[in-house]
C-alpha cells in the first residue's frame, strides 16, 4: 500500500470519572444485552472479544473487561484483541472530508476485523464510530453482538437527568460526534427538552492526550473547549452534568476537575460510559462455570504507535491491567490490515 496524505485536520479509573453509579462486578447494562440477543455468547466456554476504537482510548474499556473478566470464572478462556481502527497517523476519521468516506474506511476495518479475527462479540469502543456504526454495510449483516459505546452514553445521561429534573449537561465530544448530533437526538426522544442539552466539539484533543494525558498543552485545549461550552449557558449556569463521550478524555479527568473548577462549574457528576461498555460483558447467570478464566489480549493497529504514546499510556494503564499495558508495549503493527486509500477522495 503505496504511502498517501490524507486531507488536513482541523486546526484548532477505571472508575477513572466520577461515576454517577456504582457498577458491580456482574452489574451491567440489561438492557443492550436483552438488544443484542446475548445469551449465545455465554454459553461458549471459549471466546474472543474484539474492542474496536480509532485510536488508543478503548484501551481503557479493554483494561476494564480484562480486569474483570479474570475474576468472574463464566469462560475458560477469553482472548481479547483491540483493533486499532485508525488508518493515519496523518488524520483520523474527523479529518476526512465527507461522511460516505468515514463511513466507507470505517466498513473497510470492521470487514477486515471479522476476517482476520472472527471475534463473538465486538464492543466499539468509540463514540466517533460509533454513531457511525448503523449506516455501514457491515452493521446489516454482522454475524455477532455489536455493542456501541452510544448506548451506555445515552442510558448514563438519561439517568442524571431523571434523577435531577432541573439540570442541563455538557457534551463534550469529537467533531463527527457532535455533528453527528446522536446524543442529543437520542435524549430529546426520551422527552428532555433540547434547552437541556449542551453540545461542545473539541477538535483534535484525543491527539494530544494520546501524546501525553497531563502536558500543558492538553490542559490548555480542555481549559478553552470547557471555557466555550459554559460561555453558551444562560446565566447564572443550571446544575450541570458533564458528559465525557470521547474514550480518550478519561486519562486526563485531573485536567478536566480543574478546567471546570477555574470556570465556576461544580457538577453533580462527570460521567463516564467507558466502564458501562465493559459490562455487557458479564451477566450473574453464567458466572462461575469454570474455576477461573484465562485471558490473553493483543494490541493490533495498521500504523505505528509512536513510543511516546506507548510510553504515556501504558503506565495509566497497567494500574488496572497488566496484560494490557503489556500488549499496548508489544503491540503487533499489521500494514494493509484494511483498505482505505481507495475509499476517500484526493
Amino acid at each position: 500500500m503505496k504511502a498517501r496524505q490524507v486531507p488536513a485536520r482541523q486546526t484548532i479509573s477505571l472508575g477513572i470519572l466520577l461515576p454517577l453509579f456504582a457498577s458491580a462486578l456482574f452489574g451491567g447494562n440489561q438492557a443492550q444485552r436483552a438488544q443484542l440477543d446475548i445469551g449465545p455468547f455465554f454459553k461458549k466456554e471459549a471466546v474472543t472479544v474484539a474492542v474496536m476504537d480509532s485510536g488508543l482510548g478503548g484501551l481503557s474499556v479493554l483494561a476494564e473487561a480484562v480486569q474483570k473478566m479474570k475474576a468472574t470464572g463464566a469462560f475458560r478462556t477469553v482472548d481479547f484483541v483491540f483493533f486499532n481502527a485508525l488508518f493515519s497517523n496523518e488524520g483520523g476519521y474527523n479529518s476526512l472530508r465527507t461522511r460516505p468516506e468515514k463511513i466507507r474506511v470505517f466498513d473497510s476495518a470492521l470487514e477486515s476485523l471479522d476476517q482476520n479475527f472472527r471475534p463473538d462479540i465486538l464492543l466499539i469502543a468509540c463514540n466517533t464510530l460509533s454513531v457511525l456504526y448503523g449506516e455501514t454495510a457491515f452493521s446489516k449483516r454482522a454475524r455477532m453482538p455489536v455493542a456501541v459505546i452510544v448506548e451506555p452514553g445515552v442510558e448514563m445521561i438519561a439517568a442524571g437527568m431523571r434523577k435531577h429534573p432541573e439540570a442541563s449537561v455538557i457534551i463534550f465530544g469529537t467533531p463527527t460526534t457532535i455533528s453527528e448530533g446522536t446524543y442529543p437526538a437520542r435524549l430529546e426522544e426520551q422527552g428532555f427538552a433540547a434547552a437541556r442539552l449542551h453540545s461542545q466539539s473539541c477538535p483534535e484533543l484525543e491527539s494530544f492526550i494520546e501524546n501525553d494525558p497531563q502536558s500543558d498543552e492538553t490542559a490548555m485545549l480542555i481549559a478553552g473547549f470547557v471555557s466555550e461550552a459554559v460561555q453558551k449557558l444562560p446565566s447564572p449556569p443550571p446544575p450541570l452534568l458533564v458528559s465525557l463521550n470521547c474514550t480518550h478524555y478519561g486519562y486526563s479527568l485531573p485536567l478536566w476537575e480543574k478546567a471546570l473548577e477555574e470556570a465556576g462549574i461544580k457538577p453533580l457528576a462527570v460521567l463516564n460510559p467507558n466502564p458501562r461498555l465493559a459490562e455487557v460483558l458479564f451477566d450473574p447467570r453464567y458466572g462461575g462455570r469454570f474455576d477461573k478464566t484465562a485471558v490473553r489480549v493483543r494490541v493490533v493497529s495498521m500504523v505505528e504507535v509512536a513510543p511516546q504514546k506507548v510510553d504515556s499510556l501504558a503506565p495509566w494503564l497497567e494500574r488496572f491491567s497488566p496484560e494490557t499495558a503489556a500488549a499496548l508495549r508489544h503491540y503487533e503493527k499489521r500494514p494493509g490490515l484494511f483498505e482505505w486509500e481507495e475509499l476517500i477522495s484526493r
